[in-house]
């Protein structure tokens, strides 16, 4: 049975009269990747603040592996590792010396410490450079090494804050494929935030999307895709067939019909009727040369709903 690990009710933050958050409302389930999606503004950092009770909510509540950040918050960052969007790496030390610092505030030492530093050394392929100066190291490299760090404590979660911001592609295929490895391996839950919505779409299995301290959607993409979408859409590249004359709106199930210039494009109820229209397609000899089911992708939802909340705000 699925539990909630972070449970967030009507939580309101400001800053002075600036409304950061404004009464968010969600929860997330226990070994699942949640991503906040939004530009930068939309209240994603204040948000991982507050739930590792660094900020006091001005109203609302909020509840981490069932403790309360503000009045437990030295008991739940004994079970927490963030990652923000600066590595903030000792970088006159070496990577093991970071690790040692950071896992004695922890509470960790001896054994302990240097068997868990050694793993996570090995995990993230530093095992090679861990004598070497942080301040050597590339910044791929170092977002590793931050990630060692978060993880080095065995956290119930991983809060990570634009975790590939200034990376370049390579660096940030290696920490996407951290990330997966880190719920794989170990089912720990992820907490992301980020802007990027390749990145959200990849990674998260639900994403909640922000807008100047609200939540303007959460869900599955899946979920948002049927909220916003209720159809799918198919396209269907036709060879030498007169597009004029292919009629598939009598096929059950078929909602729609777009004729472009070199393909049609039809929407349908569901997966399952795609075989059907096939088979229609083929009873009026039209020489298929491609078809291909079309989801409503995350940029789209996102960026419709980015619209419709500065309609709204106007």
């Amino acid at each position: 049975m699925e539990t909630n690990i972070i449970e967030v009710n009507e939580l309101t933050h400001c800053f002075g009269e600036r409304k950061a958050l404004n009464s968010l409302t969600y929860s997330v389930k226990a070994g699942e990747i949640f991503a906040l999606l939004g530009p930068n503004g939309a209240g994603k950092t204040t948000t991982i603040r507050l739930l590792n009770g660094l900020y006091r909510p001005t109203s609302g509540s909020l509840r981490v592996m069932g403790l309360d950040p503000i009045s437990q918050g030295d008991q739940l960052r004994q079970q927490t590792g963030v990652l923000t969007e600066t590595t903030a790496l000792y970088e006159r030390l070496n990577a093991r010396q970071n690790l040692e610092f950071f896992g004695k505030l922890y509470g960790m030492n001896g054994e302990e410490l240097t068997s868990r530093i050694t793993e996570m050394l090995n995990f993230f392929g530093l095992e090679g450079r861990a004598a070497d100066k942080v301040g050597t190291y590339s910044k791929g490299m170092k977002q590793r090494l931050a990630l060692a760090r978060a993880l080095l404590n065995r956290p119930r979660i991983l809060f990570l804050d634009e975790p590939t911001s200034s990376l370049d592609p390579e660096s940030a295929q290696q920490v996407h494929e951290l990330i997966q490895s880190v719920k794989a391996n170990d089912g720990q839950t992820v907490f992301l935030c980020t802007h990027h919505l390749d990145e959200a779409e990849r990674l998260a299995d639900r994403v909640a999307i922000m807008n100047t301290g609200r939540v303007l959607a959460i869900g599955s993409l899946a979920e948002l895709g049927r909220q916003f979408d209720p159809g799918l859409w198919v396209e269907v590249a036709l060879w030498q067939t007169d597009l004029a004359k292919v009629d598939v709106s009598h096929v059950p199930g078929v909602l729609k019909c777009e004729t472009h210039p070199d393909y049609l494009r039809i929407q349908v109820v569901e997966e399952s009727v795609i075989p059907l229209l096939a088979s229609e397609l083929v009873h009026q000899k039209a020489q298929i040369y491609s078809l291909s089911p079309k989801k409503m992708t995350l940029e789209e939802i996102y960026f419709e709903l980015q619209e419709n909340a500065k309609l709204g705000a106007k």
